[in-house]
């Protein structure tokens, strides 16, 4: 029997609280581009997730609740778009044909990051993972052409999904919003006492300009 909305939600955020305690701040250095699945989330603004949260926190949950918009739009795509379905066969066979695939099988705290950090100007890389899979990808054939009319089709179920997509997305808010106080008190026990620290320990790092315990009017000898 298929689950329903609330209960996949629930279970999502069951297996991201139970995550949360092994979160660590990230010490490498941090991303220009805002991540586009987390940016402006109304799945993280139903959590209570925001801009103050940091991003990893932020990415485990907003994946693992992805997938339970991807499952059910896949499932109704199955059931009543053949011929984007179709397609999407396609497109996995020509997947299933590439001998490297490294955006596959990730954890959902690490699933949709780009493969490579950005690049430092004057060091360029002697390889990228991203750059490895379009090599692979290029010896792929390509998917047949489509005609005219059948890509015209083709775009009208793609409105169709996203439709789907967008209902279940609302749904799927409206459940997380019963969640929101112990995301938020989850968020309160493991995360923000990290940030506490690393702000103090970068408070004691810094050189202070002066003594705070000097008076103010009387100049260092």
């Amino acid at each position: 029997m298929e689950r329903s909305i609330e209960t996949q939600v629930s279970q999502a955020v069951d297996a991201w609280l139970r995550w949360l305690p092994r979160w660590e701040p990230a010490t490498h250095r941090g991303r220009i581009a805002p991540c586009r699945r987390c940016f402006g989330s109304p799945v993280l603004s139903a959590a209570g997730l925001g801009a103050d949260v940091p991003h990893g926190v932020q990415h485990g949950l907003s994946t693992r609740i992805k997938t339970i918009v991807d499952h059910a739009v896949a499932d109704y795509t199955s059931r009543n778009l053949p011929m984007l379905q179709a397609e999407l066969d396609q497109q996995a066979a020509r997947n299933r044909a590439r001998s490297y695939r490294p955006a596959e099988g990730l954890d959902p705290e690490f699933e949709g990051l780009p493969l490579d950090p950005d690049p430092i100007p004057g060091a360029p890389f002697l390889f990228t993972l991203g750059g490895l899979a379009e090599e692979v990808d290029a010896d792929i054939p390509a998917l047949p052409p489509l005609s005219e009319e059948a890509k015209v089709a083709l775009r009208q179920e793609v409105a169709l999904a996203d439709d789907y997509a967008n209902m279940v997305g609302r749904e799927v808010c409206a459940v997380l919003l019963h969640h929101r106080l112990r995301i938020q008190a989850a968020v309160s026990q493991y995360v923000e006492p990290q940030i506490a620290a690393m702000l103090e320990e970068l408070t004691r790092s810094l050189d202070a300009p002066f003594d705070p315990n000097a008076d103010p009017g009387l100049a260092e000898p």
